[in-house]
């Protein structure tokens, strides 16, 4: 039997070992603490076997001595690498994995005595945050995989259970879960569902694969207690992730990710039965919400637009080349434009169906710009599109295109931010019979542009800034509705908009239904283009330019070094930031740091924005007017910057406004992160 199992073990293992270098990225360790591991193995080997050689002990790990069955059924293996918090952190993941192909990665490691790289996946753990999680597919309790997903579902689930006491919520109102078409997307949105099964909840679980923005849509309509997405949205293919939705419909924020956090690490032995798919079939906790869900979804969509719109869609002649870049999104926006009367997309043919493998574009993040629409402007220019719309694998962000004098001009996030939130408002004016513009809100988070700021000093509506990401414009929006509020319009400039608060966070279906009546009612009522309303924008509520860009580093050291140096600037004393750039050209006349909580333009110094010890986010504001935010990104190994210069209305020096924020630019990014000094990689601009 013993001899049966190390077999089948080997066979995995040997499998899987070319493909180990590519799952598992390994750490550079020191040369003293390469040495050190050899110590304590030596140590731990004279102390446990006297002379026995390295290799005979590794080999024990398979004689009957070195496996034993435990109560619960598991199997037991012991193995001596000599750091004892590894050695724990190997018999946990041996005691607890029940994938097979996870399991064998670990175990070729121990065979090849590589613990550099177990103490990298074992000895770390994946944060859970306000983000849920979001890391590459492979072993490692710092990666998504089976054992991760049945700990993380079991930690939610419990401080469910704590937050919700009474127990006939569990089964009543419950939990949604969706997932995307990634590789094991519907594997981890199953797990999750046992763990709540066997925990009494309800669970309505999308039996195919969905758009992010019906989960938070479904929360509401059905009044579940949570929800959970199973995506990576715009990552790369290796990756997958875990998004959470709290009972209000919207991504979770202070205090929740910590306490979940917390009830995770509180639950990490898989429970009895967590791997038993079979409490799947017949049972009577679990429903099947698509049908009811996506009906619900378009009927609303349709409320969200006037008859005369939906008649003017009919006879749009505009016509709109669409990409879903391999993710979801076909068969969502096939429906949304047959809903508000709209004639069918152009599909990009290659790119339409899910295919997790991303073959045609490695990065499928239409935020990217052009390097990954090539095929969409290819399809546009041959079909002779007047606008490109692409969403992200998970759907809920949306890039526009739009044809210039026989090319396309890719409409940035901040300019189309600007063309949703006049179309917001002017949409409600048109659907209301009696509008009251002072009680209408607009949100946008802060390193987005300021023009819904410049609209709402123009028009009366009320606009707020939040911190960056929709949990927090999500939420927002949820504090404004309780307060009597009628919310419009919320947008970051990371291509993410939210039409209405039917769904509170970031909808790439509704968003690209708005974008293209909005399109046909200019064209039909206006004569004006998308790039006409733009500009006309601009010359209502002033011109507003930015540059959105970011840098290269996967050192979270010297990343923190990189900020730590900007707010010690003078000396190394603390709160002194850099006083200008440019040796004085442009002085700078406000520093805020939310990673600290300093502000220098308060009274009492002290940030009004949430502030966050884990991220790094600094706002610069000059005297000039131009705002420039430096900020690390929360799911990929960026470090951000975010500027932007406003001109008032009357200002019409629009490339003068536009030349000095790129030099500004220029000098903020060589002077405060220093990409040639500490090894930075520049984006590839087009």
């Amino acid at each position: 039997m013993v001899l049966l199992i190390h077999t089948f073990a080997k066979r995995i293992s040997l499998s899987l070992s070319a493909n180990w270098s590519g799952l598992f990225i390994n750490v550079p360790v020191s040369p003293n603490k390469r040495e050190l591991y050899q110590q304590k193995r030596k140590l731990s080997n004279i102390g446990l076997l006297g002379n026995i050689s390295v290799g005979y002990l590794m080999f024990q790990c398979w004689t009957p001595q070195r496996i034993g069955i435990g109560s619960s059924g598991t199997e037991h293996f012991h193995c001596y690498s000599g750091d004892r918090v590894l050695d724990k952190q190997i018999k946990n993941w041996i005691d607890w994995d029940r994938n097979p192909r996870t399991k064998a990665q670990i175990i070729n490691a121990i065979k090849k005595e590589d613990w550099s790289t177990l103490e990298a996946c074992l000895c770390n753990r994946i944060a859970f945050g306000t983000a849920g999680l979001r890391a590459a597919m492979r072993a490692g309790f710092d990666a998504m995989n089976d054992l991760v997903v049945i700990q993380t579902a079991q930690g939610l689930c419990a401080y469910l259970k704590k937050q919700y006491p009474d127990e006939s919520t569990w089964s009543e109102q419950g939990i949604v879960i969706g997932y995307d078409a990634r590789h094991n997307s519907k594997r981890f949105a199953k797990l999750s569902s046992v763990v709540f099964l066997n925990n009494n909840f309800r669970v309505y679980l999308f039996t195919r694969y969905v758009a992010t923005p019906f989960v938070p849509f479904t929360i509401l309509r059905l009044g579940c207690l949570a929800g959970i997405m199973v995506t990576a949205s715009h990552n790369p293919k290796q990756d997958n992730g875990y998004k959470v939705y709290w009972t209000n419909g919207a991504q979770i924020i202070p205090p929740h990710d910590t306490g979940i956090s917390q009830s995770i690490l509180d639950n990490l032995e898989p429970e009895a039965g967590s791997w038993d798919e079979s409490v799947l079939c017949d049972n009577e906790l679990l429903r099947k919400p698509y049908r009811k869900m996506v009906a619900a979804y378009y009927d609303s969509l349709k409320m969200e637009l006037t008859c005369p719109l939906r008649e003017l869609n009919k006879k749009c002649p505009l016509e709109f080349t669409y990409t879903a870049m391999h993710g979801v999104g076909y068969p969502y926006i096939k429906l949304a434009f047959s809903t508000i009367d709209l004639k069918p997309v152009i599909p990009v043919i290659n790119q339409v169906k899910p295919d997790p493998e991303f073959p045609t574009t490695p990065m499928p993040n239409p935020e990217e710009g052009k390097t990954s629409l090539e095929l969409a402007i290819k399809r546009a220019t041959a079909t002779k599109s007047t606008i490109i719309l692409a969403n992200d694998p998970d759907a809920d962000r949306l890039a526009v295109a739009e044809v210039v004098k026989r090319r396309y001009k890719l409409f940035n996030g901040n300019e189309l931010g600007a063309l949703l939130g006049w179309w917001a408002l002017e949409n409600y004016k048109m659907r209301e019979a009696n509008p009251d513009v002072s009680n209408c809100v607009m949100i946008a988070s802060t390193v987005s542009s300021k023009i819904l700021k410049s609209m709402a000093k123009v028009e009366g509506f009320t606009f707020h800034e939040t911190l960056t990401g929709f949990k927090w414009i999500g939420n927002k929006t949820i504090e404004e509705r309780d307060a009597g509020k009628n919310v419009l319009f919320g947008f970051e400039e990371a291509i993410g908009y939210m039409m209405t608060p039917n769904v509170i966070d970031k909808d790439g279906i509704s968003a690209a239904a708005h974008v293209a009546t909005m399109a046909c009612y200019l064209q039909y009522e206006k004569c004006m283009k998308l790039q006409d309303k733009l500009r006309e924008i601009y010359e209502t509520y002033g011109f507003h330019t930015n540059v959105v860009s970011y840098l290269i580093c996967h050192d979270q050291k010297l990343i923190k070094t990189i900020f730590d140096r900007l707010r010690t600037f003078d000396n190394g004393q603390k709160n002194t930031y850099p006083k200008s750039i440019l040796n004085g050209e442009y002085e700078i006349e406000n520093v805020r740091d939310l990673t600290t909580g300093y502000d220098s333009s308060t009274p009492d110094k002290k940030a009004t924005l949430p502030v966050s010890e884990s991220t790094q986010m600094i706002t610069f504001t000059f005297k000039n007017g131009m705002v420039v935010t430096l900020r690390t990104s929360g799911t990929e190994p960026k470090i951000k910057y975010y500027a932007e210069i406003c001109g008032e209305p009357e200002n019409k020096n629009w490339d003068e406004l536009t030349a000095t924020l790129k030099r500004m630019v220029e000098a903020i990014v060589n002077e405060f992160y220093e990409p040639e000094k500490n090894g930075l990689t520049r984006k590839q601009e087009e």
